[in-house]
């Protein structure tokens, strides 16, 4: 499986994941999955209710993850597998 790329909110209320899409065609059609998932408990304790996936061009999937950090959103390790 591809490496994949966290994001916490500042109040860690919310989680995203990059994934880049393995059946992407390197150099032609590159393609990142972008979760969201809401983190129900304490963080680590049940893994995030899932919310939203959603498949992007990977120049985008970079803006959008530079953008968050931008907004105070940090980098976190694997919240659920």
């Amino acid at each position: 499986m591809a490496k994949s790329y966290w994001l916490i909110n500042s109040n860690s209320s919310e989680v995203k994941r990059f994934l880049k899409n393995d059946k992407s065609i390197d150099g032609v059609f590159e393609y990142m999955f972008i979760d969201t998932g809401k983190i129900v408990g304490g963080l680590g304790n049940k893994p995030p209710i899932m919310t939203n996936t959603v498949s992007v061009e990977i120049d985008l999937a970079r803006e959008i993850y530079e953008r968050l950090l931008s907004q105070g959103w940090r980098k976190t390790d694997e919240v659920w597998t």
